[in-house]
């Protein structure tokens, strides 16, 4: 099925921009999840490869973790953001006046009509959740990103951050269908991802049910020896319909440089027809 998906042409996996989607009565939508992995290894090139992808692919939506900046890098969100030409909502626990400042970002090709965050308990692990609302075809879109805690035995923690995401998601969709992307480290079956299990449908599971441990990966082979299927995009059951996923950055480029030590995810999706 992966390779299959590779071979898909790259026009069927580009962005449905507004004027396409304006007369649709189910809009498509595409949104990317990527670890940027901060500056480690060769940034500078690294992105080159990132950028060339993503403008190529042209998805609605990026989330984006391991976002840095410091007195040496421009906010890595903001610069790509500016290189495709999208617009980019940077969340952090790190106060502004900060030189140096790590989070994650979210960037839309179409304009912001709300924006927001919340802190993650617990608050010494420095954590957050985005949320951004944006119009599609007409109809209003939750998009909310996330990086969960990190460590093997930190189940409880990110069931906790993820308590608390799911609060802040019914505080704020008003109504409207959501998307959940990010980095949880967990895989979509772990105890701690259950609170999403009755509401929320993970495009890559629903569309690849008999994909292995390794082909779902999205951790790149090359940095790390244990496969495992971290990174994720939660659509709203009965609201939003998964169409395709597929793997990205899985391969380095011509000089060997790997885009991230994650592989991106990209899903396309659509919204649910009313009698759905």
């Amino acid at each position: 099925m992966l390779l299959y998906a590779a071979l898909l042409p790259a026009m069927a996996w580009a962005g449905t921009g507004p004027g396409s989607r304006a007369g649709e009565a189910t809009p498509e939508f595409s949104v990317v999840t990527l670890n940027l992995d901060h500056d480690r290894d060769d940034w500078p090139r690294r992105r080159v490869q990132i950028v060339e992808t993503l403008r190529r692919l042209q998805p609605d939506a990026i989330a984006l973790q391991e976002v840095l900046q410091h007195e040496d890098l421009p906010n890595q969100a903001a610069w790509l953001a500016r290189e495709l030409g999208y617009e980019s909502h940077f969340v952090t626990t790190d106060p502004p006046s900060h030189k140096r400042r790590h989070g994650s970002a979210l960037l839309t090709r179409d304009p912001l009509l709300e924006q927001g965050e919340t802190l993650l308990h617990p608050l010494e692990d420095h954590r957050t959740a985005g949320f951004a609302r944006v119009l599609v075809g007409g109809h209003p879109l939750n998009l909310y990103f996330t990086h969960l805690h990190w460590a093997p035995d930190g189940a409880a923690t990110r069931a906790q951050q993820l308590s608390d995401l799911l609060a802040y998601v019914d505080a704020t969709a008003t109504g409207a269908p959501s998307v959940i992307a990010g980095h949880f480290n967990a895989d979509v079956a772990a105890p701690e991802l259950a609170a999403l299990q009755e509401r929320w449908e993970d495009a890559w599971t629903a569309l690849h049910p008999t994909a292995g441990v390794e082909e779902s990966s999205t951790l790149n082979p090359a940095y790390f020896a244990v496969p495992a299927s971290v990174d994720h995009v939660f659509l709203e059951r009965g609201h939003l319909l998964p169409l395709a996923a597929k793997l990205l950055f899985t391969a380095p480029d011509a000089e060997g440089v790997w885009a991230s030590d994650h592989r991106g995810l990209l899903v396309r999706f659509r919204f649910a027809g009313p009698a759905e």
